[in-house]
């Protein structure tokens, strides 16, 4: 790829600003995830409850992307992520004064969060936008890694709690999110081709297309298992391998570090071998990651704990087996992190100008997913005090993905990707 026609080619401060907009979001997004450790553990609430509590999120991003996805259309999406990121701004300033007090409130506070996490709708559009076909895979890519948010995540998160307690957390995410709305107020510009309102016949519309659905399988497998391990992986480490809150979020920041970093690679390499096939190769290895995660036994309790909020093996203590585990999972969120960014080399291909619509519902499908996959983990853990089920369940669904792209490759590649201009 030449990077100076690149660079000539779209607005290279609005994809910085849609990159840094997203990371901040996703970051605050997934914050339960991490916390919930500490949250939960002053509230006594069992491990299938605490699942719930990290799900909350997900779904509540879900739904409120396709809510922004329309609100970008209508209003414009510069002005759409300024207003909901001051939503959630006020939102930590209130519980970083007044506390969280019980389930209901962290419930609460997890479908606000929601909004955070829709900022999906919002970025990767105003990216898109700016840029041509032949750039779409890396341009995505590039925005769509602001879920790197979710390595900061883990790996300050338990530090900060642990050393000023949970609640002080939201005052410390306050700081990087009302600098990047600074710097989004003031670099982001809006695209300057003409936007259609979305409306309800808008949604019908596409929702018609059968690959509109064939899309949102794909997303709901690939970002739903990124996200729903990204706010998941905490719990798990903790209660399948006994480790402080502070050795689990550094062992979820090197698992989702793949995946985020991963995200521009796997749009680069859809870009130059089609969106297709790169998502033939990493379903498969998702679903072999799944499956030998579901064959690991639950790792040894230390006989002895320190004086942490959280206790548990430290870092550099942990035994084989929680490594073990970290290997497996770094190499499936890699594949699923480079799988997002092949979905939407494919999507601004085939629905460039409903790309506002197809965004929203797509991202809300990667929600659905997300939190399908924390729940699911939730019941295997009730069901069987452990994890197995769980992801044997997770390790079929990229097996009927791929199913999905052998029945669809051919057309796809015959009709609109024919005259794509780019890789299918």
């Amino acid at each position: 790829m030449d990077f100076k026609e690149f660079k000539r080619a779209g607005h290279w401060p609005t994809l910085l600003s849609a990159f840094l907009y997203f990371d901040v979001s996703f970051m605050v997004w997934v914050m339960l995830g991490p916390l919930s450790l500490y949250i939960t553990q002053d509230l006594g609430l069992p491990v299938g409850e605490k699942f719930t509590i990290v799900a909350i999120p997900i779904l509540s991003g879900a739904v409120f992307r396709i809510v922004l996805g329309s609100m970008a259309d209508h209003l414009g999406p510069k002005l759409t992520g300024v207003l909901a990121q001051l939503l959630v701004i006020l939102g930590l300033t209130y519980v970083f004064v007044f506390g969280l007090h019980s389930k209901l409130e962290v419930e609460l506070l997890g479908l606000l969060l929601g909004i955070a996490g829709a900022s999906f709708a919002v970025a990767l559009p105003q990216a898109s936008r700016w840029y041509p076909p032949q750039y779409q895979g890396v341009v995505m890519g590039i925005a769509g890694a602001g879920n790197m948010g979710v390595v900061l995540d883990s790996m300050i998160v338990p530090w900060l709690a642990e050393r000023f307690g949970w609640q002080a957390v939201f005052g410390f995410l306050l700081i990087p999110l009302v600098l990047v709305l600074v710097i989004y107020a003031v670099l982001v510009k809006d695209a300057p081709d003409k936007r259609t309102p979305v409306t309800l016949a808008n949604y019908a519309a596409v929702m018609k297309d059968p690959d509109t659905w064939w899309f949102m399988f794909f997303y709901s497998i690939t970002f739903g298992g990124f996200v729903g391990l990204g706010n998941a992986l905490p719990l798990y480490f903790t209660s399948w391998y006994h480790v402080s809150g502070i050795a689990a979020g550094m062992m979820v920041a090197l698992v989702v570090f793949a995946g985020s970093m991963f995200r521009p690679v796997g749009g680069l390499l859809a870009d130059r071998i089609g969106g297709i096939r790169a998502l033939q190769v990493l379903f498969v290895i998702v679903s072999l990651s799944y499956l030998a995660i579901s064959f690991l036994p639950e790792g040894p309790a230390p006989q002895s704990t320190s004086d942490a909020k959280v206790a548990g093996w430290g870092l550099f203590e942990l035994p084989a087996l929680a490594w073990s585990a970290v290997a497996i999972f770094f190499v499936g969120t890699l594949a699923l992190g480079m799988g997002n960014g092949s979905v939407f080399q494919l999507v601004p291909l085939r629905f460039r100008r409903e790309i506002g619509v197809i965004t929203g519902l797509v991202g809300c499908a990667g929600g659905v997913g997300g939190f399908f996959l924390a729940k699911t983990l939730g019941w295997s853990w009730n069901m069987q005090h452990g994890f197995a089920l769980g992801f044997s369940v997770f390790a079929g669904l990229p097996l009927l993905g791929l199913v999905g792209l052998i029945m669809v490759k051919k057309r796809w590649r015959t009709t609109w990707g024919a005259v794509s201009g780019a890789r299918v």
